[in-house]
């Protein structure tokens, strides 16, 4: 670490000395070693209200604050005047004077570590318990190494790109006091645990997985950051083009500013090829989405009317899971997979492993109630309208039952035999249309798997949505919306 930071100030200064012409012109830099610091975000005090938490109510340690808080101070006042020096009266600093500011800190350091690992359940006096948990926690406390920037509220901006990890992938663990724990996602707590070091004027962004906006354990974090702030989702998928070449999932940046009048934007699922990269953020547009939502999407629309169109479906009352039941009626689909098209059957898909027939690990199905809803059904799951609103609500990778379970639709759809005719006419299709896809793979060796070429049977999707506008009230405007949502990439034209 510390030759990178070498690096660094080598880097700066070289650039800076190409850009001048006379030497009159160079500016001492502030030291960089107490602007550049390493350690775990989420392991460590940030407030002084957290180390009194630990200190007094837990520990129950009297006169230790009023000593802490001392010794903060003088090291805040020690680091002024050596920032002043370097900055404002020659920048002429001896190695003892940031000697001495760095063994200040350490000496504070290493006793906020001492409360912390006792907190933890680590007693400080087994060394190599301690040594173990220093570590692997990593703990770092912005308290004092910011003390007088949090002393006068927090951090003006906050940037950043948290680890995309699971709790059980570390090796530490967070404060379980963060309303975000229960998520058990470290960016879900990096986002929370930085609102405690913004400055209630400030603004924070981050770059995370798309699950921020569809995930029902991320609500927690769109509370938190809705609450006081105006906020900006924008959404990318991850196909035809990446964000970042190396992550292979889609992300939600979000822009949150303060405010007293709270309100929330976000923009359409944006796709991209590598051609038109360049011209991708001059794309994006953002759309007023409700602020108060009881569920735990935050919708991605691009556009006003899809407003229209979200606003239509949620006055539906009926669902799904009202006409599912256990039986052996059955509606076949996958759980993974299809990035344009979501493909749902009434028969099995074929399937065979070297030779012999069985289901995909990735296949699984549910029942209806009877036989008749079975092709009503799969045109309901099939329509460009149940792929429109699967887009904005989940995180367009995988296919929950809630996704399914959940979906609008009226009744008199299910029963209208137009709705009916075109599901068995879609089905036919589909069978009509399918081929065998071979794979010879070295962990599941031959495999076969009945592949759908449903861009064949987009004309009587497109009949499918024609039927469900006359009973959901759509205008003529919002079907040729529905019917063209996506359809540059979901036909093939924008790879």
């Amino acid at each position: 670490m510390e030759e990178a930071i070498e690096i660094c100030k080598l880097r700066l200064f070289l650039k800076m000395v190409a850009q001048i012409a006379d030497v009159q012109q160079i500016e001492p830099l502030p030291d960089i070693d107490f602007n550049i610091q390493s350690g775990n975000t989420l392991v460590g005090f940030a407030t002084y209200d957290q180390v009194k938490a630990v200190v007094e109510s837990k520990l129950k340690l009297d006169d230790t604050m009023e000593r802490i808080e001392e010794k903060a101070e003088d090291v805040k006042v020690l680091f002024d005047k050596f920032r002043e020096q370097q900055t404002e009266l020659g920048g002429d600093v001896l190695p003892e004077d940031k000697q001495n500011l760095q063994r200040r800190l350490g000496v504070l350091e290493d006793e906020l570590n001492d409360y912390l690992a006792r907190d933890y359940g680590i007693d400080p006096n087994k060394h190599t318990d301690y040594q173990n948990w220093l570590d692997s926690h990593k703990p770092f406390h912005w308290f004092i190494a910011f003390y007088g920037i949090l002393q006068e509220g927090g951090f003006d901006v906050i940037i950043g790109n948290p680890p995309y990890l699971e709790l059980r992938e570390v090796d530490y663990l967070p404060p379980k006091n963060l309303l975000s724990y229960e998520s058990k996602v470290i960016h879900a707590m990096c986002i929370d645990y930085s609102l405690c070091l913004l400055n209630r004027q400030g603004c924070i962004s981050m770059i995370v997985p798309i699950a921020l906006v569809s995930s029902q354990r991320m609500q927690i974090v769109q509370t938190l950051l809705e609450k006081n702030h105006n906020v900006w989702y924008s959404n990318y998928s991850w196909r035809p083009a990446k964000l970042f070449n190396t992550v292979n999932r889609p992300l939600t940046i979000f822009i949150a500013t303060s405010s007293t009048q709270v309100l929330t934007f976000s923009t359409n699922y944006q796709k991209w090829t590598s051609e038109n990269r360049d011209f991708l953020m001059y794309n994006v547009g953002y759309v007023n989405i409700p602020h108060n939502r009881t569920s735990a999407w935050a919708p991605k629309l691009g556009m006003n009317i899809e407003s229209g169109l979200l606003e239509k479906l949620l006055e539906i009352r009926t669902v799904i899971k009202l006409f599912t039941l256990k039986s052996q009626h059955k509606v076949y689909h996958r759980r993974i997979g299809g990035l344009y098209w979501k493909v749902f059957t009434d028969f099995p898909p074929k399937f065979e492993s070297d030779g012999k027939s069985g289901r995909s690990s990735t296949e699984t199905s549910f029942s209806v109630t009877t036989s008749e809803m079975l092709k009503p059904i799969v045109a309901v799951l099939s329509s460009n309208l149940f792929w429109w609103r699967y887009t904005i609500t989940t995180n367009c990778r995988d296919l929950a039952p809630y996704d399914i379970q959940n979906f609008r639709v009226l009744k008199s759809a299910l029963y209208d035999q137009q709705l009916i005719d075109l599901g068995k006419m879609y089905i036919e299709d589909l069978q009509r249309n399918s081929i065998m896809q071979v794979r010879v793979q070295k962990q599941t060796g031959r495999t076969e798997t009945q592949s759908f070429k449903i861009q064949k049977s987009k004309h009587i999707i497109d009949e499918i949505d024609r039927v469900l506008a006359e009973h959901y009230g759509f205008t003529d405007e919002e079907l040729d919306f529905i019917i063209n949502y996506d359809i540059k990439y979901r036909m093939g034209l924008g790879n």
